[in-house]
């Protein structure tokens, strides 16, 4: 992650990601669109602050830890077309799996849910990471590195797929034609987050789609006409958006549940590594047990708790 490469990649995109928020925030003030707001937009910053300072606090460790498992590596590896082609898919895989922990063990999902917890969709959010995520982000990309593939090539890589899911986050770009059979496309992040039934934990991948589709979390973009409107956010929107809350409501959510009276102790560990949503007494449910009651209820506009409309996302953003 101290590569020059990746020194590199930072002053080539930092003007990019200017030019494309800055037209992106024009475009909305054209079309009056509402994609911005001031308090969001710094909420965004702010967080992307706190992780990328996280992160560079684990670069050394990883790197480290990466160097000495390289040296006992299975296999030595030759830079050639195919090592690079292998490294990509590899690395977009394991961050499949990482992203799906994410959004299936509440312990990841508390970190996790900062990113989600926008009411609105722009370039801006995708900056909106989960602050302690390196702190294990790179024991999922070990086994890469014991295939023998070397560490500044993996994380070269990495930051490779970070650009490209950091563009992702737009409601500018529609469908993108044959691109939507292969790449994550601003279309299928968009259902990631989103919060109708419907949409909830799919569209896993950060690069390509057929990890999604491989694996079973795969859902196409619908039209209101098919189906509902999409809403941002979280099922139940914070009442609360200061930065503090953002990024440790969920800890805060999780200590009280442990702390319910008369709990089992297994209720006690789904609790914290059951899916999010997950009740012993079901007050609240998860993302399938929602899906299995719209199912059942065959209602098509069924809700959670949710905002409805932008107009209430804008609303909560200037009375907070």
């Amino acid at each position: 992650m101290g590569t020059l490469q990746q020194q590199l990649l930072v002053l080539i995109t930092t003007p990019l990601y200017v030019i494309i928020i800055g037209a992106e925030i024009m475009l909305s003030n054209i079309h009056h669109t509402h994609s911005y707001t001031r308090r969001n937009t710094f909420q965004n910053f702010c967080i992307s602050i706190l992780s990328g300072a996280v992160d560079v606090l684990m670069r050394g460790v990883s790197l480290a830890i990466f160097a000495f498992l390289f040296n006992h590596s299975f296999f030595k590896l030759t830079h050639t077309f195919f090592y690079w082609a292998a490294l990509l898919l590899l690395v977009d895989m394991m961050h499949y799996w990482l992203h799906r922990l994410s959004h299936t063990c509440r312990l990841f999902w508390a970190v996790h849910v900062n990113h989600h917890s926008s009411s609105l969709y722009n370039f801006s959010v995708g900056f909106r990471a989960g602050v302690l995520e390196p702190l294990y982000r790179f024991a999922f990309f070990i086994p890469i590195v014991l295939l023998g593939f070397q560490p500044a090539d993996l994380l070269l890589i990495y930051s490779i797929t970070e650009i490209w899911a950091i563009l992702t986050h737009t409601e500018k770009v529609r469908k993108m034609g044959w691109l939507e059979y292969i790449l994550i496309t601003p279309s299928h992040h968009r259902v990631h987050h989103a919060s109708n039934v419907k949409y909830l934990d799919r569209n896993m991948g950060s690069v390509f789609i057929f990890w999604d589709k491989l694996f079973g979390t795969f859902q196409e973009e619908l039209s209101a006409a098919e189906y509902e409107p999409i809403r941002y956010g979280l099922t139940t929107p914070l009442e609360k958006e200061t930065i503090p809350t953002i990024i440790f409501h969920e800890w805060s959510a999780i200590w009280q549940d442990l702390h319910r009276p008369g709990l089992t102790w297994k209720q006690k560990w789904l609790y914290v590594f059951g899916p999010p949503g997950w009740s012993h007494d079901g007050s609240r449910k998860t993302s399938e047990e929602l899906r299995d009651m719209l199912k059942r209820n065959k209602e098509k506009t069924f809700r959670v708790p949710a905002l409805k409309t932008r107009r209430q996302a804008l609303q909560v953003e200037r009375n907070a």
